[in-house]
């Protein structure tokens, strides 16, 4: 299937040069409908015009802490950052999280004299929080327990690229109710598209999370709902996701999982009961014929490379609108 180009003028309301300067993306629901379209618009003219931006953050710094492994969210940052004009720097935190050696505050009031920006993978999502209270330069969540924001704006980068404008979009989430899907749902409500989540019993997302995603959907005019029939949760879909079924740091949960997760397997009888037209999205790594086979995931539906292409595009462009104005901090200093 041929990558669509987007124009700017055929997506409603959209503002590419939409202002983030100074603030952090701490989760999805701390942009507006509006600046997520814009940031969206601004991915793609990054994607179609990518010198004109070449020296755009010309001489700015940003420093990446992980504390898990990687190999998009890592490569994806440092490359969008380098291409722009900038540098980029990593820590390895994977052996020692962060806030043990020193605490966070102390982290942020040295790192933030030193750079523009600062970028975070880690387990729990008050690091995060904690990072953007403290530093007067933006913070990023790079992947959180509870939120992969970055993940799902490059996601929905990919359908309007296939799709255009994603207003009424049928998306359906099926496996565990994790942070990717938290992200999906909240970025879903944002533009429009009705989102369905099916899950197992007792793995489906956060109350909190569906709240806050379903308060966001009753303002666009689409709907957030959750089943936990998986055949019943792809029929008719316009696009299927896929997570693994045992995210970091509940590995010691695989075996118990396994068979819960079975029924949910994304495979060439599940993607028959979607749109004929219908997409395969995973953010991978994929436990290949374990949430998804190899015949889907390898398959002419799948735009799972696309996806971890875009991941490139669009952290550009939030680099870009949150560095707009030099990386200097509106006054409040907080995560909105």
């Amino acid at each position: 299937m041929a990558t669509k180009t987007i124009a700017v003028s055929e997506l409603d309301s959209v503002s590419p040069d939409v202002s983030l300067a100074g603030r952090d993306l701490c989760s999805v629901a701390d942009l507006t409908t509006k600046e997520l379209a814009g940031m969206l618009a601004l991915a793609h003219d990054v994607k179609t015009n990518p010198g004109a931006y070449r020296w755009a953050l010309d001489a700015k710094q940003m420093v990446m802490f992980f504390e898990k492994a990687s190999l998009r969210t890592r490569l994806t940052f440092q490359t969008a950052m380098n291409t722009l004009g900038g540098s980029a720097l990593f820590v390895d935190q994977t052996s020692s999280p962060l806030g043990e050696r020193e605490s966070l505050a102390d982290i942020a009031r040295n790192v933030e004299r030193w750079v523009q920006v600062i970028v975070l993978r880690t387990y729990a999502h008050d690091t995060i929080t904690e990072m953007a209270q403290y530093a007067s330069v933006p913070v990023i969540n790079a992947l959180s327990d509870l939120e992969h924001p970055c993940q799902a704006i490059a996601d929905f980068m990919t359908l309007e690229e296939r799709f255009g404008n994603l207003k009424g979009f049928n998306f359906t989430y099926v496996g565990d109710g994790n942070n990717v899907c938290h992200s999906l749902m909240l970025t879903a409500a944002q533009l429009g598209a009705n989102c369905t989540v099916g899950t197992p019993k007792n793995y489906a997302p956060k109350a909190d999370i569906v709240a806050q995603a379903r308060a966001i959907a009753n303002v666009t005019g689409s709907n957030i709902t959750l089943v936990n029939d998986p055949v019943g949760a792809v029929t008719g879909a316009d696009a299927i996701y896929t997570d693994v079924c045992t995210s970091m740091g509940y590995e010691h949960e695989a075996t118990k999982r396994a068979p819960i997760f079975k029924p949910y397997q994304v495979n060439e009888t599940l993607m028959a009961q979607a749109s004929p037209s219908a997409v395969f999205m995973h953010c991978l790594p994929a436990h290949r014929n374990a949430e998804v086979t190899d015949a889907v995931l390898d398959g002419p539906q799948s735009v799972v490379f696309d996806q971890a292409e875009n991941r490139m595009h669009a952290q550009k462009a939030l680099l870009l609108m949150l560095l707009g104005k030099g990386g200097n901090r509106s006054e409040t200093g907080k995560c909105l």
